[in-house]
C-alpha cells in the first residue's frame, strides 16, 4: 500500500506544482507566454499543450482505450487560461484515478502503442510515475525559458509542496 500513498501524493504534487505555474504565468505580458523559441514545443504555451496531450495519451492507455492522437502536440493551442482549465481538469482526473486504484489495478501490466506507432507494456503504476516525471521535466523547461525572459519562476520543488500543503 506505500506504493499506492505515493503515488497519490505525487498526483496532489502534480496539481499543486501547475497551479503554482499558472498562477505566476497569469502575472506575465502575454508576449512572454507565446513567444516562439528556439528550442522544445517552441513556445511557453505550446509546451503547456504538450503536457496536456501527453496525459491525455496516458489517460487512455490507463483505461486502455483510444485516446484519439496522433501526434504529442496540440494542432491548436488554445488561450492559456483555456489550457489552464484543461490542464487543471485533467489533474482532477488523475487525482480521482489514483485515489481509486487497488493494489491490483497498480500492479497490472497494460500493452499500449506509443503515437509514434511503436508497442509497449508498463504497469500502471510506472505509467502514473511517467506522467508525473513528464509534467516535472517540463516545468522545469518552462522555468529555464522564464528565466531567459528575466522572470523568475515560482519555486514548484516536491519539498516546498511538503511544507506547505498539509499531507493526510
Amino acid at each position: 500500500m506505500p506504493a499506492i500513498r505515493h503515488i497519490r501524493m505525487l498526483a496532489q504534487y502534480t496539481k499543486w506544482a501547475n497551479q503554482t505555474l499558472f498562477d505566476a504565468l497569469q502575472l506575465l505580458p502575454d508576449h512572454i507566454v507565446t513567444e516562439d523559441r528556439k528550442t522544445g514545443a517552441g513556445s511557453l504555451l505550446k509546451t503547456l499543450g504538450h503536457i496536456y496531450v501527453v496525459d491525455q495519451i496516458w489517460k487512455g492507455h490507463l483505461l486502455e482505450q483510444a485516446h484519439g492522437y496522433q501526434t504529442r502536440n496540440l494542432s491548436e493551442v488554445p488561450p492559456l487560461k483555456t489550457l489552464i482549465a484543461m490542464q487543471s481538469a485533467s489533474d482532477d482526473w488523475y487525482i480521482d484515478y489514483v485515489n481509486a486504484l487497488t493494489p491490483q489495478m497498480h500492479d497490472a501490466s497494460l500493452a499500449f502503442a506509443f503515437v509514434d506507432g511503436g508497442q509497449g507494456e508498463m504497469t500502471r503504476a510506472a505509467m502514473l510515475l511517467h506522467v508525473v516525471n513528464h509534467k516535472t521535466y517540463h516545468r522545469g523547461y518552462i522555468a529555464q525559458m522564464l528565466y531567459e525572459s528575466s522572470c523568475r519562476p515560482p519555486a514548484m520543488d516536491l519539498p516546498v509542496f511538503l511544507r506547505d500543503v498539509p499531507q493526510s
